[in-house]
């Protein structure tokens, strides 16, 4: 059974990594109002489109393998041989992503492929994307190894070292495309530097038993396959899918339309900050307790923090979404005006980008792959021809939408993805399906409603519409305000009990306390 002191240790976990995340958000807002003013909306644009572009290549020569490292490497943390070849296996896909890029030269093809880009640009983004990737393991390790609270230090530490050099390059003059290429590199490096050494230090060494012999080599190809060899259709077309949708907007839209939908992805991110530090810790647990074959504990976890951080992100994503136009002007100013509708709209994707990543753990570590190929292989399609008539101008037989039309689709098909992926959860863990949808809509509404409230009250009655800041901080005041007062009047619908509400309660005046005696 799942019991106190596991969540208590996830707790903790799940502490230092919402700290990361919430620095994470205070620091991500300063860097997200100087990235875009320095680079224009053509440049951001172009850098999010090419790193887009092999993100999609890097998790396409994945699949899912990393996830199926994590999960085993949570259930068997001695095993260095496990570690050591998927370090051979990184440094494949590695050679792969760069070669792919060196025939496209050759061929003289990259222009059709990435297009209006410069070689060079399209080299740094390769290597990027690659770094990235690699770090991203190292963290997943050291969740695995449940070193989590070392790591997410390490990661606050390199947010501040950030922040310090987008802050210099803006400053002087120097934040254009290339050099910030640069700064991704040197944060990235620093980061996946930290991560080995702490690994290291705490013994959990990845240098261990590099020299595997061929037959132990055989053994981890065969059990990967087993794993990833049901997810290769699905890569293939996610990464038809991703690359189709950018490039997409990229020939028809152009940078410019790239850019504005860059920012309001962007810009839902943040409301993801606080859910998404919980789904490495979800996943781990998942594998622990599926290992027992403890489904009773599956279906706590479940039930105790899913519709939690559901409704945490709605939270977030209902104010965002409302307040969309002071969003944009207070972060990057009114360059960005015409990103306006794409951002309100986009601001609803990370409240089922929760359920999804959180739910979707569920398939990974119960290994039935097979069954997420199938789901996410069917919406990908659908994707594809809805993606063309919402970008693809009207003499094309499209909307023309842009931005606009690329938010819409993502929406649209992750929230209908997501609770497809729940219905088949609900059966696995026995749970009420309908129970589950209905706290969604309810969730969601009830914010919102909360939302138009607190904006109609602040704009029109107390009559500070066009005092931008001032609006959208006492906006934000009232409608947390009656946020808590909904809670404990009806804390079920945000996922919670009357329990949970003395608790938090009793720490706050338990904290007020011993700073009063300080």
């Amino acid at each position: 059974m799942f019991n106190k002191n596991t969540e208590d240790s996830l707790k903790k976990r799940y502490f230092y990594k919402l700290s990361t995340n919430f620095v994470g958000l205070v620091i991500s807002s300063i860097t997200q109002a100087i990235i875009p003013r320095g680079l224009g909306p053509k440049s951001y644009g172009d850098f999010n489109f090419l790193t887009n572009f092999f993100n999609q290549f890097v998790n396409f020569f994945d699949m899912g393998a990393s996830t199926g490292f994590y999960t085993k490497l949570s259930q068997r943390q001695r095993e260095s041989g496990l570690v050591s070849f998927y370090l051979y296996f990184s440094g494949i896909v590695s050679l792969m992503v760069i070669g792919l890029v060196i025939i496209t030269q050759w061929g003289s093809i990259y222009i059709k492929i990435w297009p209006n880009q410069n070689i060079f640009y399209i080299y740094l983004a390769a290597i990027l994307a690659i770094l990235t990737w690699i770090t991203q393991i190292f963290s997943s390790m050291a969740d695995a190894y449940a070193i989590t609270v070392y790591a997410e230090k390490a990661k606050i530490l390199q947010k501040i070292i950030g922040l310090i050099l987008i802050s210099l390059l803006f400053v002087s003059h120097q934040l254009n495309l290339a050099n910030f290429f640069y700064y991704n590199y040197i944060i990235w490096f620093f980061l996946c530097v930290v991560f080995i050494w702490i690994m290291e230090l705490k013994g959990s060494s990845i240098l261990k038993n590099l020299n595997l012999p061929f037959k132990k080599i055989k053994e981890y190809i065969r059990e990967f396959y087993h794993y990833s060899h049901p997810l290769f259709i699905y890569a293939i077309v996610g990464l038809i899918e991703g690359i189709f949708d950018r490039w997409l907007l990229q020939l028809y839209g152009g940078s410019i339309q790239q850019g504005f939908f860059s920012l309001s992805n962007q810009i839902g991110v943040f409301c993801f900050l606080f859910t998404s530090a919980l789904t490495p810790l979800i996943m781990r647990e998942f594998s622990v307790v599926y290992a027992k074959k403890d489904y009773v504990a599956m279906a706590y976890i479940f039930r105790r923090f899913i519709p939690l951080f559901y409704s945490i992100s709605a939270y977030l994503s209902c104010f965002i979404a409302l307040q969309a136009d002071k969003v944009i002007y207070i972060s990057v100013g009114s360059t960005y005006k015409g990103a306006l509708m794409a951002v309100t709209i986009m601001a609803f994707f990370p409240i089922h980008q929760t359920y999804g990543q959180l739910s979707g753990s569920v398939f990974y570590a119960t290994g039935q792959t097979k069954l997420y190929r199938n789901i996410g292989i069917t919406f990908m399609l659908i994707g594809l021809p809805l993606t063309y008539f919402l970008i693809a101008p009207k003499q094309n037989m499209g909307l023309g939408a842009g931005a606009v039309g690329m938010a819409v689709k993502m929406v649209l098909l992750n929230f209908v993805a997501v609770n497809v992926q729940l219905y088949f959860n609900s059966k696995f863990l026995k749970f009420s399906f309908r129970k589950y949808l209905g706290h969604q809509l309810v969730s969601v509404g009830c914010l919102l409603a909360l939302a138009m409230i607190s904006k109609f009250f602040v704009d029109k009655v107390l009559g500070m519409g066009t005092q931008i800041i001032l609006s959208f901080i006492l906006g934000g005041i009232f409608y947390t305000l009656m946020a808590a007062i909904f809670v404990y009047c009806a804390p079920v619908i945000f996922g919670i009990n009357k329990q949970d509400i003395q608790f938090i309660l009793k720490y706050i005046k338990e904290r007020f306390l011993r700073l009063s005696e300080r």
